[in-house]
C-alpha cells in the first residue's frame, strides 16, 4: 500500500464507508516521502536564552524552513504529561515549545497544533507546565495548543512491526491531517523504560490503554514509531531529570543543561540524548529496535554532529 492509498483508507474509515483497519506499511511510506539516506546530520546548541538556542540548533540543518513549507498543517509535540512547573523538568520547556512553534508560523504553516495526551489532569497539565500559555502569548489564531478530542482516535494495523500489530493512533498526528510532525521531547530518567526521549513521546498521541505498551515496552515503542514519523525531532535538554522519572517533583533531580539536540533522524537523537545521562545508546533497548527496524542511526561514528 503507498501514501495515497493509506490516506484514502484512513478517509474512508473516519467516515465510516469502511470497516476495515487502516494499514499502514512504513516501507512504502519512506520511499513515497523520498526519505534521504547517508549519514544523518545532528546539530546540538547550548545558551541560556532558549529562543536564540532554537535558532542556533536549526541553522545547521537549514532553518524550519528546510522542514515546514509554506501552507503547511503542522503538528508540535512536546510533553505535556504532567502536573509539574518549569522547574521540575518533567516537561517540554515552554520557552522552547513557544519559539519552536514561532518559527513555524515563520516559515508559512497555515496551522500549528500543540498537544499531548497528558496522564494526569490535562487542564492543570496544560497550565502548570506554561506551555499552553506560552502558545497563546505568540497572539497568532493559526498557533493552538489544542486538548485532544477522544473521537479521532483511529485504529492503525502496523504491517511491519515485530510486536505491536495494531493500536489507536491521534488523527491529527497522522500524516492524512498532518504536513509536518515536529516531535519536542525532553530527556528524562524513566523507570521502566531508563529514559524517556523522543521515541518514547509517541505515548502522547496513542489511544486505548497505554499500559499495553508496557509488555515488551523497549519494541512496542520502536514499533508506534513505524506510524509517527517526525519530519524534526528537537530534544529539549534544557534541563534533564536524572532520577525518580517520569513524574519527578523534586528540584534535586533536576540537572540544568541548557541543551538543545535537533536532527531529522530521530533514532540519531535519541542515541545522542542518552550520552547526557552518562548511557551508550545501545543500553537503551527501544534506541536498538529502532535501528533495527531501520527508522534511523544508532552508531554517533555514522552520525555527523554539529556544535551549533
Amino acid at each position: 500500500m503507498d501514501r495515497r492509498a493509506f490516506l484514502e483508507q484512513v478517509a474512508a474509515w473516519s467516515a465510516g464507508a469502511c470497516l476495515a483497519t487502516p494499514v499502514f506499511n512504513v516501507r512504502s511510506i519512506l520511499a513515497a516521502e523520498g526519505r534521504a539516506k547517508g549519514n544523518p546530520l545532528l546539530a546540538v546548541a547550548k545558551g541560556k536564552e532558549y529562543a536564540a538556542l532554537v535558532d542556533r540548533a536549526l541553522k545547521p540543518l537549514g532553518g524550519m524552513a528546510a522542514f515546514v513549507r509554506n501552507g503547511d498543517r503542522v503538528v508540535v509535540k512536546p510533553n505535556i504529561g504532567w502536573d509539574r512547573t518549569v522547574e521540575q523538568g518533567a516537561n517540554t520547556n515552554p520557552d522552547v515549545v513557544k519559539a519552536v512553534v514561532q518559527r513555524c508560523l515563520d516559515a508559512g504553516a497555515k496551522q500549528v497544533l500543540v498537544f499531548d495526551r497528558s496522564v494526569n489532569d490535562p487542564r492543570r497539565c496544560y497550565a502548570n507546565s506554561g506551555i499552553q500559555a506560552a502558545v497563546e502569548s505568540i497572539g497568532d489564531a493559526r498557533a493552538q495548543c489544542v486538548f485532544q478530542d477522544q473521537n479521532k482516535f483511529i485504529p492503525v494495523q502496523i504491517e511491519k512491526a515485530k510486536s505491536l500489530k495494531e493500536f489507536l493512533f491521534y488523527k491529527d498526528a497522522l500524516a492524512t491531517d498532518c504536513d509536518c510532525y515536529i516531535n519536542l521531547p525532553i530527556a528524562k530518567h524513566h523507570k521502566l523504560s531508563k529514559l524517556t526521549i523522543g521515541m518514547k513521546n509517541a505515548m502522547g498521541v496513542i489511544g486505548g490503554n497505554r499500559g499495553e505498551i508496557h509488555k515488551g515496552i523497549h519494541q512496542r515503542i520502536a514499533d508506534l514509531n513505524l506510524v509517527i514519523r517526525p519530519k524534526l525531532t528537537i530534544v529539549d535538554a534544557t534541563r534533564i531529570l536524572l532520577r525518580n522519572g517520569p513524574t519527578g517533583g523534586s528540584l534535586d533531580d533536576v540537572k540544568i543543561l541548557d541543551t538543545l539536540i535537533a536532527s531529522a533522524d530521530p533514532v540519531a537523537a535519541d542515541a545522542y540524548a542518552t550520552t547526557l545521562f552518562d548511557m551508550k545508546p545501545e543500553e537503551l533497548g527501544s534506541t536498538v529496535a529502532a535501528a533495527k527496524l531501520g527508522l534511523g542511526e544508532m552508531n554517533l561514528s555514522k552520525v555527523k554532529i554539529v556544535t551549533a
